[in-house]
């Protein structure tokens, strides 16, 4: 329609079209939020209800490319309205970069909208692709539990745990906490009766940068794994793991990790 408002203007462009035996889709037009998203979701489950067998498409970049917000979690609610009200047809965009991934979202989410309307169960505990930013749940080591690990560790290799509000490292009977990973580092090279290494330190670098990001984001952190991103995931695990013994020479063979 040229006014979404106006039921009259779809009803005669699809009684002519029927008339020339065109197929067709009916488009109510999803509107942005803050233009009438409420409204045209409405129409939406309107002309479902008025017109039962009619194909409907449904915009749904209207959205995505306008909201401020990453696409995953808008293209899973707008797919599970498309599965409910039987709108077999979308259309969407990869135009503005937090939605530069929509399609792959749609194919995921279109999966979970079937599953959940076909077994009549909320979309949880379905598939966790979709779950990129944080995670369903975390991993906690209560203060006790790294106390008592840190008077275990006897050898020069380091176990980082991220907490919600603080970094630890542990290594040779010692344990340093922090909030700020810069401070933690430094508070340990301070305590440190041995050159470190700069594959050692880079290594260590990197697996504190994941378990800030972790910290942040409220994601789960395991050292030497990756930080699962749903669907979005691509790095191996333990793909940059190092020798438990930095001042290996070269041509020593590496059977040993780091964090093992």
């Amino acid at each position: 329609p040229d006014d979404p408002q106006r039921w009259e203007e779809m009803e005669s462009t699809m009684e002519f079209l029927a008339g020339k035996n065109v197929q067709f889709r009916i488009d109510p037009i999803l509107e942005p939020i803050g233009i009438g998203l409420g409204a045209s979701l409405a129409r939406y489950v309107a002309a479902r209800t008025r017109w039962p067998d009619v194909e409907i498409m449904m915009g749904i970049g209207n959205l995505t490319e306008l909201t401020d917000a990453d696409s995953a979690a808008i293209n899973l609610m707008l797919l599970g309205i498309c599965q409910e009200q039987s709108i077999r047809s979308v259309l969407t965009t990869q135009v503005i970069n937090w939605s530069r991934t929509s399609v792959r979202e749609c194919h995921i989410a279109r999966q979970i909208a079937w599953y959940a309307v076909e077994h009549q169960i909320p979309a949880k505990r379905i598939s966790e692709q979709l779950v990129i930013t944080r995670d369903g749940s975390l991993l906690h080591s209560d203060q006790e539990f790294l106390e008592v690990l840190s008077t275990q560790i006897k050898d020069r290799n380091y176990r980082i745990f991220s907490g919600t509000d603080i970094l630890s490292l542990i290594g040779d009977r010692t344990l340093w906490q922090c909030a700020d990973p810069f401070d933690l580092f430094d508070r340990m090279m301070k305590t440190q009766s041995e050159e470190m290494t700069p594959g050692h330190a880079f290594y260590l670098g990197y697996e504190l940068c994941k378990a800030e990001m972790a910290k942040q984001l409220g994601k789960r952190y395991t050292q030497d794994e990756s930080l699962d991103w749903g669907y979005l995931t691509c790095v191996e695990p333990n793909r940059h793991r190092i020798s438990k013994r930095p001042n290996r020479p070269v041509n020593e063979p590496d059977r040993h990790n780091e964090g093992e």
